[in-house]
């Protein structure tokens, strides 16, 4: 069972509800290490002087901020400590917004709200409807860790949700970023009745669950393969940007595919796992062994769609 990483309590209004907080997602990224090429020795770095060549023991560390014409501040570690902003104890909600008026650019991290006991699940109950009934997130700001975060608290699916946002000014701005600012040209009647037709027909409900983070298996399988002594299989080339001229072309392919699609995924609905799985492996599907029989029918019909526009 995870442990809280910040105990406090949410104040609005005059109410205050003592609550835990979890961390509501988790980085399955494989690390690696490093070694020098045909040899067994791990790579380690250690901090150098670059005047002396000599190490130098963290303690014996300070901070630079870098202020032009190679000169620098130095900060010591005891000069931040004095201005953080210490230990939080609480979640101060000062306004509710409409969830809708945040920009997704601003959410950065999700964690959970848990009351801290179960005597306080009376009030805890109360935030969470009333935000649930009324679609209004509590903007907030507390620290956690010696860090000032600014947050939005929401209802989540039976419970509540924090999220960290970013301040206005950590979001670049994409006129100073870009090279240039994309030109909106007027799309052609015909083109932009068939792009929205395109979107219709792949238009379906948001299912999380049938996402996977498909280059991790990738790597895993790599690795794996390479223990075994397997050979190593290419992926496939990215596809060709499509031609301005042939535009019209593909839009009208990709609805025709996806009609063809729908229908096909309909007649995988009456077929067993068994039959499937002959398809699958005739369609040369990687990984089908370990697929459960929804997940064969997806694979089939997507194979079958690529092959169809192909």
């Amino acid at each position: 069972m995870a442990r809280p990483i910040w105990s406090g309590a949410i104040n609005f209004g005059l109410v205050t509800i003592p609550v835990e907080l979890y961390s509501a997602t988790e980085d399955h990224t494989i690390s690696f290490r490093q070694f020098e090429r045909g040899t067994s020795d791990r790579i380690r770095y250690k901090r150098i002087n670059e005047r002396t060549g000599k190490e130098v023991a963290f303690s014996d560390i300070v901070k630079g901020a870098d202020v032009g014409g190679g000169e620098y501040v130095i900060i010591e570690p005891e000069e931040l400590d004095q201005i953080a902003p210490g230990r939080s104890r609480t979640i101060d909600i000062n306004s509710f917004v409409d969830v809708e008026d945040i920009d997704p650019i601003h959410f950065q991290k999700t964690y959970w709200l848990a009351p801290a006991k179960e005597e306080y699940g009376r009030s805890y109950s109360l935030l969470l409807q009333a935000m649930e009934k009324t679609n209004r997130a509590g903007i907030a700001s507390f620290v956690m860790r010696g860090k000032e975060y600014l947050t939005a608290v929401r209802a989540g699916d039976g419970l509540l949700v924090l999220n960290t946002l970013l301040f206005p000014e950590d979001i670049r701005d994409p006129a100073k970023e870009l090279k240039s600012l994309p030109e909106i040209t007027s799309a052609r009647g015909k083109e932009l009745d068939m792009a929205v037709n395109l979107v219709e027909s792949m238009s379906d409900e948001w299912r999380p669950e049938e996402y996977h983070d498909t280059y991790t298996e990738q790597v895993e399988k790599l690795i794996e393969s390479k223990r075994e002594g397997k050979e190593i299989v290419a992926s496939e080339e990215p596809s060709e940007p499509t031609k301005v001229v042939d535009l019209f072309e593909a839009l009208s392919r990709s609805v025709e595919t996806r009609k063809k699609g729908r229908s096909s995924s309909q007649d995988l609905d009456d077929l067993s796992k068994a039959d499937l799985d002959k398809l699958a492996k005739e369609l040369d599907i990687k990984g089908r062994s370990k697929m459960n029989r929804d997940e064969l029918a997806k694979a089939v019909a997507d194979a079958q769609s690529t092959a169809a526009a192909s």
